[in-house]
């Protein structure tokens, strides 16, 4: 049925925030859908703070009646039936955070866009997504023009920060701030299926174009009710929302958060490099971010002892977690539960976790990498050999994973969809291309397959050379076979020679693993992920040989 809605004949955007939204029960959680749980607070404790963006808070019942206007115009964007996908082109903004709430309460999948990255690439995304709409903030709208024209179908847009009369090439109806403001908020929001998608997000491909990775309510939800279990949060934790949109890990922040009437703090990328008096100004409670944050922080010993008091949770995810960067931090915040988190997009933000223990935890490291732990409830592994063969407890072999969180397949991609899923004794599982081993049932991060090498004849898994070498004491590594198939060579950062690790590393390793060139660096680069960009090195080390660099 579609949502209904109607128009005021002349009243402005309303000074109090009373939602009245017809699907709300007085039910406690377990929510149904993925936004579910932000209308829930926003009828119960609507005078909760949600969200911070700098100076601006926005309580549930503020940001409810905001995104439920916009979420009106959607529909009517699409003459008064439940929009399919929304884009929302916008970052760490009013826009970004109350536009992917409003995609969902209109019923529509949100397709997060990011004007930091490349034009053409976001214009790829726009053309493979088929968007009905699209939602942008004031600091993207200069690319918005470049990026519509000659689109199949041209989105409707709205601007919440711009005019009315704005007149966009490429584009359908545009609302304006004022439009918005106008609408009434929608009373019916349609209820969204398991199967009915939640978001669709664009990843790295093979190819150099970017996949898509739609993550449906039903997923969506199976990760987050095995997140409230786990944690026990409550309306008094604040989040940390360190993470791109475009990155699903932020999902993790935004909804964990919400569905418990938390508060998510949005910070900068400058605030993140030196997170310190932000986490003491705004109490914050739960870390969320990439091991490469933490890595940058201890660098320039910053992670002193009891540094991070109010921090009861600290998670990482993304990247491979190292021994070093887990004990520093958990000294750092001491208060703290520390966990490593595991998984890729196709699964759902993560599918499995380890939970620090400075007793236990140091010798369950492989690499000096912390494990990445046992797979969520409901899911099932199978460890892997090529041909797929089930290989036997303590082998290394390729993680698979079947459950509620195995996406449906990649976006209009068959081919791609049967190279990476298959069928195993009536389940769907996704194979990771991660290389892992089980040790007493947790499993602990051997490498990408692909980072498993031969070199000389010999296998190699160029992550035990990557922990050795910041064992011989740089700050991190990163190792790839150039210039050639039969060389490896190591980057790393810290204060180090690149002679003396040399040397080190060769009381430690076989010489087939010794890396033939050493280079120092002041700092990785990282992708739009803040990962380690091993393209960018590989294209540094190709500058250096021809002399670019």
């Amino acid at each position: 049925m579609p949502a209904t809605h109607e128009m005021p004949a002349t009243h402005d955007m309303p000074t109090t925030h009373s939602v009245t939204v017809n699907t709300l029960t007085t039910a406690p959680p377990p929510y149904g859908s993925l936004a579910s749980g932000f209308l829930h607070h926003a009828r119960h404790s609507p005078g909760s703070v949600a969200l911070t963006v700098g100076k601006r808070e926005y309580t549930y019942g503020e940001g409810a009646d905001i995104a439920l206007r916009w979420a009106s115009r959607l529909v009517d964007a699409v003459g008064g039936r439940r929009p399919e996908r929304v884009g929302v082109f916008a970052h760490r903004s009013e826009a970004s955070y109350l536009g992917t709430l409003a995609a969902l309460f209109a019923g529509a999948a949100f397709v997060p866009l990011n004007r930091k990255l490349p034009l053409e690439r976001t214009r790829t995304m726009l053309e493979r997504a088929d968007l009905d709409a699209l939602i942008v903030d004031e600091q993207s709208l200069p690319q918005l023009a470049p990026l519509l024209a000659g689109l199949r179908k041209p989105p409707a847009v709205l601007l919440p920060e711009g005019g009315s009369g704005d007149r966009i090439a490429g584009a359908g109806t545009v609302f304006g701030a004022a439009d918005l403001a106008r609408s009434a908020p929608l009373t019916d929001p349609p209820q969204a299926a398991p199967d009915d998608l939640a978001y669709l997000l664009f990843t790295s491909g093979s190819t150099g174009a970017p996949k898509g990775v739609p993550i449906t309510h039903g997923n969506a939800r199976a990760f987050l009710d095995a997140g409230r279990e786990r944690y026990g949060f409550t309306p008094e934790d604040r989040f940390t929302q360190t993470f791109d949109q475009t990155f699903d890990l932020s999902v993790f922040d935004l909804f964990m958060a919400w569905d418990h009437g938390a508060r998510v703090c949005a910070m900068d990328p400058i605030e993140i490099l030196s997170p310190f008096r932000y986490l003491e100004r705004h109490g914050i409670t739960v870390w969320f971010s990439v091991p490469s944050v933490a890595a940058m922080l201890r660098k320039r010993g910053a992670l002193t002892p009891g540094r991070m008091p109010t921090l009861r949770w600290s998670l990482f995810c993304g990247e491979a977690l190292p021994r070093e960067i887990a004990q520093s931090w958990q000294a750092a915040a001491p208060a703290s539960v520390l966990e490593n988190l595991y998984g890729p997009t196709e699964l759902t933000i993560a599918c499995s976790v380890h939970r620090w223990d400075p007793a236990a935890s140091p010798a369950q490291c492989l690499h000096d990498n912390v494990p990445i732990g046992r797979l969520y409830p409901g899911l099932r592994p199978l460890v892997v050999d090529e041909t797929l063969a089930v290989v036997p407890e303590g082998r290394t072999g390729e993680l698979c994973v079947a459950g509620p969180q195995t996406s449906p397949g990649y976006w209009r991609d068959p081919a791609l969809t049967a190279e990476r899923f298959f069928e195993h004794e009536g389940s769907t599982y996704y194979r990771t291309g991660d290389l892992v081993r089980s040790q007493d049932g947790t499993y602990v991060y051997v490498g990408r397959n692909d980072q498993q090498v031969k070199v000389g004849g010999h296998r190699v898994e160029l992550g035990e050379i990557e922990a050795t070498l910041r064992r011989a004491g740089c700050a991190e590594a990163a190792c790839l076979l150039w210039p050639d198939q039969d060389s490896i060579a190591a980057v790393v950062t810290g204060h180090v020679e690149a002679k003396a690790l040399t040397t080190a590393v060769a009381d430690l390793l076989p010489a087939y693993m010794v890396p033939r060139s050493v280079h120092v660096i002041d700092e990785m680069p990282v992708n739009g992920n803040g990962k380690t960009d091993r393209k960018a090195l590989r294209v540094w080390l190709d500058g250096r040989a021809t002399g670019g660099i």
